[in-house]
């Protein structure tokens, strides 16, 4: 081990911490919100860019699993959307070019809009109809480019982390968290059985 390395644990146990704050200060008015908007969606749509796209594409799954009608924004295989569906938005500025575009042809089309985010003063979120906010942005007042890509090539983001968690991994970790904490709710609500979930599992790998 390189002797200027931090301790790994360490930095493990701090970002846990930073998850149990964002747990405290989550409002569960907004999160009930949320659970209410996919129970009542005709379909769920996930959209996000970059490492909170992988978040939506593993919630899209577990939602999947639970036997909601699920699709990732996108995908060669995703349907037309429709009045009556509902499109989350993992995106912590809420300003991810791609993402925004998404939001506003689903708002075009009748449909609803809920966004996970560390930023709710934000393009998406002045669209949203559910907003639940993950942590806080330190940044959210800096010049970033809202281009994903551009972001990704200059190192520039909107985060809730600090120098030890760079790059928004906090705000992904978190949103990937309240997401499985989402899908434990929704087991309660529905009665769902590891059996049920567990014969919707891929099984032709």
């Amino acid at each position: 081990m390189q002797p200027d390395c931090p301790n790994i644990a360490d930095l493990m146990l701090l970002m846990a911490s930073s998850l149990e704050e964002t747990a405290h200060t989550l409002n569960q008015e907004n999160a009930g919100q949320f659970l209410d908007e996919i129970l009542n969606a005709k379909r769920i749509y996930l959209a996000g860019a970059g490492r909170s796209g992988l978040v939506a594409r593993a919630f899209a799954q577990r939602l999947m699993h639970l036997g909601f009608e699920s699709y990732v924004i996108g995908e060669t295989i995703t349907p037309a959307f429709g009045p009556g569906d509902v499109l989350i938005a993992f995106s912590g500025s809420g300003e991810t070019q791609s993402v925004v575009d998404a939001c506003e042809t689903a708002r075009e089309i009748g449909g609803r809009i809920c966004l996970i985010t560390s930023t709710p003063d934000s393009h998406i979120g002045r669209m949203a109809d559910c907003i639940v906010e993950i942590g806080s942005n330190p940044l959210k007042d800096a010049d970033i480019p809202r281009d994903f890509e551009i972001r990704q090539l200059t190192g520039q983001y909107r985060s809730v982390s600090g120098s030890f968690a760079p790059l928004g991994t906090l705000f992904e970790t978190a949103a990937l968290v309240f997401s499985d904490a989402i899908i434990s709710s929704l087991m309660e609500v529905r009665h769902c059985t590891i059996e049920e979930i567990r014969s919707r599992l891929a099984n032709v790998q």
